[in-house]
């Protein structure tokens, strides 16, 4: 599966770059945006709640999460209005890691107000891990697809991107087959998540 992003195929886009173009095909009129995420730790650059997590203030970055509420709401309020769905598929590994923690947090207000999110267990898909872990995918309609780049520190550095039709209907079909394994966020939530304390070392 995802083979086409295998060994460094695609445009590399640099990060203010890769911004630019997501923008562009963003607001093209296409009609669903899908996410893969695989990595369990990541630097969230522009993110308070991030750096209020990354401080060790957790009772912080949930209260920053939640001040949120009305932009991420009006966000997908627009999406709605133009027919945009949002589908994202989260694997996780066990035990989560002190950022899943916080992201999950996060996903909890997204999913409230319009994301369609699902759950992964990376155990259950070991046999498609052998020569690697799953890229970080994002697909905007039948347009674009982009793996993301990450620097050293963890940090979005831009992405490769693809735009052979092809390449992005096969992708979708693989990310529809492992999206209807996951699980449905609210469950995972309330079961994995919800009954933890503050993150170690935070």
């Amino acid at each position: 599966m995802f083979e086409c992003f295998r060994e460094g195929a695609g445009e590399v886009l640099e990060r203010p770059d890769y911004l630019d173009d997501f923008g562009r095909f963003y607001g093209s009129g296409i009609r669903f945006l899908a996410k893969i995420e695989r990595g369990q730790t990541f630097k969230e650059q522009g993110s308070p709640s991030w750096d209020a997590f990354a401080s060790g203030d957790w009772a912080g970055a949930l209260r920053l999460i939640e001040a949120e509420r009305d932009s991420v709401a009006a966000y997908f309020q627009d999406a709605a209005r133009r027919g945009l769905a949002f589908r994202r598929l989260r694997v996780v590994e066990f035990p989560v890691t002190p950022y899943l923690q916080w992201e999950m947090n996060s996903f909890r207000l997204r999913s409230e107000l319009g994301e369609e999110i699902r759950v992964l267990d990376a155990r259950a898909i070991a046999d498609l891990e052998r020569d690697g872990p799953l890229p970080e995918v994002v697909v905007l309609g039948n347009s674009v697809m982009y793996t993301v780049i990450y620097d050293e520190e963890l940090k979005g550095a831009g992405a490769r991107r693809f735009l052979d039709p092809e390449q992005i209907k096969t992708t979708v079909a693989e990310f529809e087959y492992l999206y209807r394994k996951g699980e449905e966020f609210s469950e995972f939530f309330k079961r994995e998540i919800a009954p933890l304390g503050p993150p170690a070392g935070h």
